[in-house]
């Protein structure tokens, strides 16, 4: 594509109509995204609640099975946030973000944004496989309601599984579906300093915002002891995040609400 065409793709008056609802739509998911934008919030309400903010709930995480279903059986919300199922939220949020970026920079470079669109939507699926609230909730659910005790030691059993899958302590699914979405938004990141349709403010912040983010998965792979890289990593990424979703927001409502050229 020639360079005259690359800036037309990128000027808000000349953007491509057919994708304008697709851009309100990416731009609102941004948005909400940094509204409800969590890292740590199961962690984050377990403080809340030791400070006395909340006066129902555990001070710490549930360290069994049996201590899970208590809680989920007692208090549905508080156990599902704690097994992080707002992140469910969160990752199908990116993934309309990531929708709107690749009309917008598909004529950039269609090929690193094809492949940063895949890995996104392949670390998304994978975070959505290993997710384990709902069926945590219904085994909870199961577990109440049984009459035996070989039905609770199975019950038992298949939560033990469960929790083995979605633990974010093991550099296992939900590290490997951050490490996948992180390495998208590196790309994408990468192809904005090669376009005009967004500031190269906008490019570096989102490399720093998922080089960063890299140390969480890099960090429990090598150094799962040193907990404090991790959470440095997670804490500048964060900060970069929210700037990063802001930006991205703001551009793709000016090519979604930009006027096609010709028109009145």
């Amino acid at each position: 594509m020639s360079k005259l065409e690359l800036n037309r793709a990128g000027d808000p008056e000349t953007a491509d109509p057919r994708w304008n609802s697709l851009y309100k739509l990416s731009g609102a998911a941004a948005l909400i995204a940094v509204l409800i934008f969590r890292r740590w919030l199961g962690e984050e309400f377990l403080l809340v609640r030791s400070l006395g903010i909340f006066r129902s709930g555990p001070q710490t995480l549930p360290t069994s099975v049996i201590d899970w279903f208590s809680l989920l059986h007692s208090n549905r919300l508080i156990g599902l946030t704690l097994l992080n199922v707002f992140d469910l939220v969160n990752y199908a949020l990116v993934g309309l973000i990531f929708l709107g970026l690749y009309a917008a920079l598909r004529s950039a470079n269609r090929s690193y944004m094809t492949l940063a669109t895949a890995l996104g939507f392949l670390g998304i699926a994978v975070y959505f496989a290993s997710n384990q609230a709902f069926s945590m909730l219904s085994l909870s659910d199961q577990y109440a309601a049984a009459t035996t005790d070989a039905q609770r030691s199975t019950l038992l059993a298949a939560g033990q599984a469960l929790l083995a899958i979605s633990n974010p302590g093991v550099f296992g699914q939900t590290p490997m579906s951050f490490l996948l979405v992180t390495l998208a938004g590196l790309i994408i990141s990468t192809v904005m300093l090669r376009s005009s349709i967004f500031s190269k403010g906008t490019a570096y912040v989102g490399i720093l915002a998922n080089g960063f983010g890299l140390g969480y998965p890099v960090g429990l792979a090598l150094a799962p002891k040193m907990l404090v890289i991790v959470v440095i990593s997670l804490s500048a990424s964060a900060c970069f995040l929210v700037i990063w979703y802001i930006q991205i927001a703001r551009r793709l409502f000016q090519l979604g609400y930009a006027k096609p050229r010709g028109s009145a």
